[in-house]
């Protein structure tokens, strides 16, 4: 196979298709969205008997039960897929949407309107979710998509992306919309990079690994999408019951996605209190836990944390923990280490709560609240393309309007610059 034309020819006919998907009504692309999640929910069976053949292939390689835990599919997983582009279509369509208009002295009218991206190539990893998230984020935001998973979930992609193209342009999509690379040479990744003019954009979403070599070697433009070394700080002030809970959440729920917490910090002035509480509810669901010398002074069954623990991002059952000298340590630590993803504080002193608000570098920072909340879904996105780390063009999760840019629309009566 000639990879570098194949992936040409997918990148033209989705050049192609975005010109047309542009100016596409959003009832068409809503109605799209609708059929693509009945055909998810009607050969459910098709896309589980293909993630079964992933998981097995998964097994016998021996990974790590997070990583099945992320390329896992089950009724339930694809129900939530489904529901996804659901509320997708009932987004408002940020299309042709205005945000600034002015009237210059000379009479020129001025108007700025959200217009999509164009070709948007997303590179991903492991989660078969990702492929159903990113088609119907890309149609209804009115760009064209060139989805490439990766070799382990290939059969669930393949699956779960033609039923979706399918769907599709039954219901009035262009087609060459919505490309999928169903084959698994790495070689494509790097032509994805390099086709500067076909693709607009390109999103990685994955593993440290991944992120930096898209980053590091395209020459297409790049959103990254960052690993994420997430933070709960429990301050002084904190309840405990909520501390915990939060922490056990935060930490448990579903440890192998990146808004997961990797390092528990916790207030000296409450730690031979609090740690030993915490170190009770996180051993009762199996966690590890790798602490400084201060925290394992109060709970010595803790693993000596290495330096390397401070930044490593485990997607597992593990936890590193360190005591800090309040929140004049804790925000240092968590600048220093994190992956401006997401970060929490639990407290019930306001002014603290403010602080870390203010200071803390990431993308998304709470009060009170679990880091799993980060996430297109939960903040009423309907589902993301993933989590931006950096500061330009987005940052958080990504939904429909960090799918766009701008376009000015200026109206005048003749008028020529002197």
């Amino acid at each position: 196979m000639d990879i570098q034309a194949e992936m040409k020819q997918k990148a033209e006919a989705a050049r192609a298709a975005s010109r047309k998907l542009a100016v596409l009504s959003t009832g068409v692309k809503n109605a799209a969205l609708m059929a693509m999640a009945d055909a998810l929910e009607k050969r459910s069976e098709l896309i589980l008997k293909a993630n079964e053949l992933d998981l097995e292939e998964a097994r016998q390689k021996k990974v790590r039960r997070s990583y099945l835990d992320r390329l896992m599919l089950d009724e339930g997983r694809i129900a939530s897929m489904a529901e996804g582009l659901r509320q997708t279509a009932l987004l408002q369509d940020p299309v042709g949407q205005g945000d600034y208009s002015t009237v210059r002295p000379n009479g020129l009218e001025i108007r700025r309107v959200r217009v999509p991206l164009g070709v948007i190539g997303i590179i991903y990893e492991a989660r078969p979710n990702v492929t159903a998230d990113a088609a119907g984020l890309c149609l209804k935001s009115g760009n064209a998509v060139i989805l490439r998973g990766g070799s382990e979930a290939i059969r669930s992609n393949t699956a779960i992306s033609s039923l979706l193209a399918k769907a599709a342009y039954g219901a009035g999509i262009p087609e060459g919309a919505l490309q999928f690379v169903d084959f698994t040479d790495r070689e494509a990744v790097d032509v994805m990079m390099h086709l500067r003019g076909s693709i607009d954009v390109i999103i990685p979403r994955g593993g440290a690994g991944l992120i930096r070599h898209v980053t590091e070697n395209s020459s297409v433009p790049v959103i990254e999408t960052g690993t994420g070394v997430c933070h709960t700080y429990v301050d002084a002030s904190a309840d405990f019951d909520m501390a915990t809970e939060i922490a056990v959440n935060a930490k448990v729920s579903r440890c192998s996605v990146c808004n997961a917490m990797e390092t528990l910090l916790v207030d000296a002035a409450i730690a031979e209190e609090f740690l030993p509480q915490l170190a009770a509810a996180m051993r009762e669901k199996h966690v590890e836990l790798r602490g400084c010398e201060r925290a394992r002074a109060i709970c010595p069954d803790m693993v000596p944390a290495t330096e390397e623990d401070w930044s490593t991002e485990y997607g597992d059952l593990i936890l590193s923990v360190r005591v800090v000298d309040g929140i004049d340590a804790a925000i240092p630590h968590i600048n220093r280490y994190n992956t401006g993803h997401s970060e929490t504080i639990v407290t019930n002193d306001l002014a603290h709560a403010h602080r870390f608000q203010r200071e803390v570098d990431a993308a998304a920072v709470y009060v009170n609240a679990s880091t799993r909340f980060t996430d297109g879904f939960e903040f009423g996105f309907g589902a993301e393309i993933g989590i931006s780390t950096q500061k330009l063009h987005a940052r958080g999760p990504m939904g429909l309007h960090a799918l766009t840019s701008m376009k000015y629309l200026i109206y005048g009566e003749g008028q020529i610059r002197k």
